[in-house]
């Protein structure tokens, strides 16, 4: 058996079961790291030992569990997962993909790695991502650029490229990234495989390095929509001391989760905002829309209005959040951020006071237009990006790049759940993302309908072929 093409879910029954040991499980990811990660660049800090300590103690626990009750309630136990570099960890570095944290040693961990650690979970290491998390390609001038694997000359998506395509390519069994405009689900639709930003305030951000205080999500990247499910259900809840986190009841996001979406209200968003999208991606996701007509659901094309003037103003509070975060570090030493950082934070530091405000003023209206179109709605389609991963280097990169946050970042200004699931793939063998979007705090509705659709579909068994010397 290779272990390392387990599914979270499968590699948990087994662990379960006994058939697999969690050391045994670990040792596997730890040797296919060390064969494929020179491949894709997924990893700033790699923790070996930490991960075989904490399998050893996952071991100990099974091995004193009553045979009357051999089901851990800790539903991560043993199980190998991977960080992005933005979530401090207690005394293991963490970058923000940047040359002014690379020595950053934090003192405790972040809730959501605590909440993993309590679960029972394995720290394979923190992962490569876009420079402070300020952009979508990936490519990092401090710890080298994150390289898809369906095709190493092309981009990961970001800034959670490393986490996605970690996932994608079999080191880990699942990873926790962050979305301020699609930080989560573009490098997930990039690289086929299911990311999952959870609605603003469910899961907890103190100990997260912020990019944007207004728009930070956290939330899960995973082979399978059940295996999202599963990592939510860990990290979701209340946390008093975030003065970010919205208390609202936990939430069941397993229990329900097969029982499938007759008669459910699905709306495909057609309107000239969506026009710039590649032909073949437009394809996938129009069929993404008769699938679910076929598993019983009640499927209609309608205008989603108000998506420019949500990512025009996410933009603009992205840029000018972050720009006032990093204010001493961009006044005291600039040359320390790469070239499109410093461009960028710039940009943000020189919008006005009035601009932002305008802006603030554009997120409450579109907050709630967009909630009241879920009205008679259970769920939203649409494409996650125009366009599959585009080249790292060539003629049009930057300008294609530049089309990824297109139908990602209006979900953040709204904080509204946003899933990205694989629906196709491109003539080039490029994954497509079909991204769903469902109301406030509906995640388990938003999770049951993707389940619905990535089981009567077989776009998530396809894998990457990848060589383990390069």
């Amino acid at each position: 058996m290779d272990l390392t093409s387990l599914t979270l879910t499968e590699a948990y029954n087994l662990i379960q079961d006994r058939q697999v040991s969690p050391v045994e499980l670990t040792r596997a990811f730890l040797e296919r790291i060390e064969q494929i990660n020179p491949q894709l660049n997924c990893f700033i800090t790699l923790t070996p030992d930490i991960a075989i300590q904490q399998a050893q103690r996952a071991e100990k626990i099974l091995a004193h569990q009553s045979e009357d009750n051999p089901r851990l309630s800790q539903n991560l136990i043993g199980i190998p997962l991977t960080l992005k570099d933005l979530y401090e960890t207690h005394g293991i570095r963490t970058t923000a993909g940047s040359a002014h944290f690379k020595d950053f040693i934090p003192e405790t961990d972040a809730v959501a790695v605590t909440r993993l650690t309590r679960a029972g979970a394995v720290l394979l290491g923190k992962t490569n991502l876009h420079e402070i998390a300020l952009g979508v390609t990936n490519v990092n001038p401090h710890f080298g650029t994150a390289r898809n694997p369906w095709d190493r000359t092309r981009i990961t998506g970001g800034s959670s490229g490393g986490s996605a395509a970690a996932v994608a390519s079999g080191l880990c069994l699942g990873s926790l990234g962050t979305d301020s405009g699609g930080s989560i689900r573009i490098p997930a639709a990039l690289c086929g495989i299911v990311g999952l930003k959870p609605t603003y305030g469910r899961v907890s951000l103190r100990g997260v390095i912020p990019l944007s205080w207004n728009t930070d999500h956290a939330g899960p990247l995973a082979k399978r929509v059940a295996d999202a499910a599963v990592l939510l259900q860990v990290i979701a809840g209340y946390d008093r001391e975030d003065p970010y986190s919205i208390k609202h009841p936990r939430g069941d996001f397993l229990s329900r989760l097969t029982s499938g979406i007759k008669d459910w209200r699905i709306v495909l968003a057609v309107d000239d905002y969506f026009y710039p999208t590649d032909r073949e991606v437009w394809e996938a996701v129009q069929a993404a829309a008769l699938v679910f007509r076929a598993l019983g659901a009640r499927v209609e094309q309608r205008p989603f209005p108000g998506m420019l003037p949500a990512a025009q103003a996410n933009l603009l509070m992205v840029t000018s959040d972050a720009a006032a975060y990093h204010k001493e570090r961009l006044e005291n030493h600039p040359e320390r951020f790469g070239e499109d950082i410093l461009r960028r934070l710039r940009s943000g530091a020189a919008h006005t006071s009035t601009e932002y405000i305008q802006a603030r003023r554009t997120q409450t209206l579109q907050r709630r237009q967009f909630e009241q179109f879920f009205k008679d709605v259970d769920i939203l389609l649409l494409p996650t990006t125009p366009v599959a991963a585009p080249m790292i280097e060539g003629p049009d990169a930057v300008e294609q790049a530049r089309l990824l946050t297109r139908n990602t970042a209006p979900f953040n200004l709204t904080g509204l759940p946003a899933l990205s699931l694989p629906c196709g793939f491109t003539s080039l063998n490029l994954p497509i993302g079909l991204q769903m979007i469902a109301p406030p705090w509906a995640e388990a509705s938003l999770l049951r309908a993707a389940q619905a659709y990535e089981q009567a579909t077989e776009w998530h068994l396809r894998k990457p072929v990848l060589e383990k010397a390069w």
